[in-house]
């Protein structure tokens, strides 16, 4: 690919979406074809360790072996992060999660996906701390094997700010492989643009379909090797989005 190329339609074999796209299939699958949010997060964490552990063995390392450190975001793509946290703890992998604080407006709580992922995964043994300065991330990741980015998603946009922006320096800062969850925090989804505050992911794991900004040819450097997880849409939904 050549920055001069188009950010094609199909990829290996399934319908290029922009971030609007996935909103409205998240939305049909649950109002219309019954799949619960909470189900959906559990298929794409424990998907995302999937792909963990088989980096990990790629590496020589068994799960026994390895340390990983997850850094999620308060919002669904945090929530992932922390069902791929849970299942790697559950496969025997000493894990450490970083979780940003809550919105401050008001509620002062997380949403309840992430509320009830939180309540599995520190039940799994796996070790949570408030993200932010001082939280002890850059010693974290200095100890592991293997850093996951599941801190912001394609409902995101503007450039990264606070502990969100924190994570992302100190993730880059580490030079430990990276896994993406969805998309490269601070990537545009639709664009592949960034503020010059994103991750640099060795592999990009995204979820049901690829989106049109992680196949931006400007945006390799942070997307890395690409590869679509099934999550279990419908497939009547996936080819809805293929005729759009």
């Amino acid at each position: 690919m050549t920055e001069k190329e188009p950010i094609p339609d199909v990829w290996e074999g399934l319908p290029v979406v922009n971030a609007a796209a996935m909103r409205a299939l998240d939305l049909a699958a649950t109002e219309k074809h019954g799949l619960q949010a909470l189900d959906l997060m559990e298929n794409a964490g424990r998907a995302v360790a999937a792909e963990c552990a088989a980096f990990l063995a790629a590496k020589g390392l068994s799960l026994a072996q390895s340390n990983v450190v997850v850094c999620c975001g308060r919002g669904a793509n945090g929530g992932d992060g922390l069902v791929a946290a849970r299942s790697l703890a559950e496969g025997g992998a000493t894990v450490a999660a970083f979780l940003c604080p809550p919105k401050n407006d008001g509620a002062g709580e997380y949403p309840e996906l992430v509320r009830v992922n939180l309540a599995r995964a520190k039940a799994a043994g796996v070790t949570i701390t408030p993200a932010g300065p001082g939280s002890g991330l850059a010693a974290a990741l200095a100890w592991c094997h293997l850093a996951i980015d599941a801190l912001l998603g394609t409902g995101s946009n503007g450039k990264p700010a606070g502990a969100v922006h924190h994570m992302i320096r100190e993730l880059t800062l580490a030079k430990k492989p990276v896994i993406a969850v969805d998309i490269p925090s601070g990537l545009h989804p639709d664009t592949g643009d960034h503020g010059g505050v994103c991750v640099a992911a060795e592999l990009t794991v995204t979820l049901g379909l690829p989106k049109r900004g992680l196949l931006a040819p400007h945006a390799k450097a942070q997307v890395g090797v690409l590869k679509v997880l099934d999550i279990g849409y419908p497939p009547g939904l996936i080819k809805g989005c293929a005729s759009k």
